[in-house]
């Protein structure tokens, strides 16, 4: 089916003046950011919402690109949808430091006319809500109705209120945390590793030898895709079952005969890791992938108030949050999302919570599931009430 909003043209916002980073370091002057929008803003320009992107994603939020391809949150944004175009101006962007158009390693150190490639400088969520912010306020935006972001956007979107409050009235966390456990900053870390020794790594300068660290980019997505998934999910779709066996395809079952060596693939889990990771490898850059992954293990405002979330959260006494997660999601699990509320509470700040049962682990801020989109739905109606003063 034919996403509602047709095709979609990315834009492109260029900036004269350096972007200071939470590093001491700055973004030198002249970088851009590619970012969408969908709907109209009203003529009180009180209608926005910023939709934060995740690791892999970008600016390309809802709609058609010019390849065909859906937005990453189509069933989410667009007209009738819980994020309804039809009454909200949405405003998707792409960080810097990624790779789907705004200034990142792949373009070019204006200090020495090469690929920034590893000298990119590093980033944090904060660095990438500043950028926002200039953004919008380039737009004509003096504050948004919303904010909303799941995994690495709901820190975005938490981090907005941080450091913008007075700029933004609704923040909409899904599947996120405060900050990233000793074990997903592990799975990072390995994800990493698996880069950098990736013999075209080069030091992350590969841009120049004409090679793409491929293997390190597929083991690093592998990895990653197993975290996105609950077991009960993986074991509906894939069990132990046998992808062929003695070069018949289709053969299946516990008493499948071993017709493989121990480097070959014989189990349809194994064939669907690697069809990720051949397909990432193709499309997302290797240097972004370190950016980002650490920009998702600094994430932690509760860290210059000596570990005090509520803290944290005291410049945010004005916003009005919605967190929303999922049970079986292991990787940015409801006890996370419950330490979030919990802070905002111990600051009497306006605050809902869903806990949604869902079998599909991280990956379910992405699909479809009523109960979800239904809580997502009612809030963005209070929202739009907020707006046209009909409350």
């Amino acid at each position: 089916m034919t996403p509602s909003l047709g095709t979609v043209t990315p834009q492109q916002m260029h900036f004269a003046e350096p972007l200071p980073l939470a590093s001491g370091a700055a973004l030198a002057a002249g970088y851009h950011l590619v970012y969408e929008t969908y709907g109209t803003l009203n003529a009180a320009r009180s209608n926005a919402v910023l939709v934060c992107h995740a690791l892999n994603a970008g600016a390309h939020v809802a709609g058609l690109d010019a390849n065909g391809q859906t937005g990453w949150w189509d069933n989410l944004v667009g007209p009738g949808k819980p994020l309804d175009t039809n009454r909200f101006f949405v405003i998707g962007v792409n960080n810097p430091g990624s790779c789907f158009g705004s200034s990142g390693p792949m373009h070019i150190n204006p200090a020495n006319g090469r690929a920034w490639g590893a000298d990119f400088p590093v980033v944090t969520v904060e660095d990438w809500v500043d950028a926002q912010a200039r953004l919008v306020q380039r737009l004509g935006i003096e504050r948004l109705a919303a904010v909303i972001g799941g995994s690495l956007g709901g820190m975005q979107a938490l981090a907005w209120t941080l450091r913008h409050p007075a700029r933004v009235q609704h923040c909409i966390a899904v599947a996120t945390a405060p900050s990233l456990s000793a074990q997903n900053i592990a799975f990072n870390e390995v994800a990493r590793r698996a880069i950098i020794t990736d013999p075209d790594f080069h030091g992350g300068h590969y841009y120049a030898h004409g090679v793409v660290p491929r293997r390190g980019l597929r083991v690093a997505r592998m990895i990653g895709h197993i975290t996105y998934l609950s077991d009960d999910s993986m074991e509906a779709k894939f069990g132990r079952r046998i992808r062929r066996a003695l070069g018949g395809d289709g053969v299946s079952g516990d008493d499948a005969p071993f017709a493989y060596t121990t480097q070959d693939i014989e189990f349809q889990i194994e064939s669907y890791l690697r069809h990720q990771g051949d397909k990432f490898s193709e499309y997302f850059d290797a240097n972004t992938y370190l950016l980002i992954t650490r920009a998702l293990d600094y994430f932690d405002p509760a860290r210059a108030h000596g570990g005090n979330l509520a803290a944290a959260f005291e410049p945010a006494r004005d916003n009005r949050f919605l967190l929303v997660s999922f049970t079986t999601d292991w990787r940015f699990a409801p006890a996370r999302s419950r330490e979030i509320v919990k802070a905002l509470v111990d600051n009497r700040i306006a605050v809902s919570y869903a806990e949604i049962d869902a079998p599909h682990g991280h990956d379910a801020f992405l699909l479809d599931d009523a109960r979800y989109h239904g809580v997502l739905r009612a809030t963005f109606e209070r929202v739009f009430a907020e707006v046209t003063g009909d409350v």
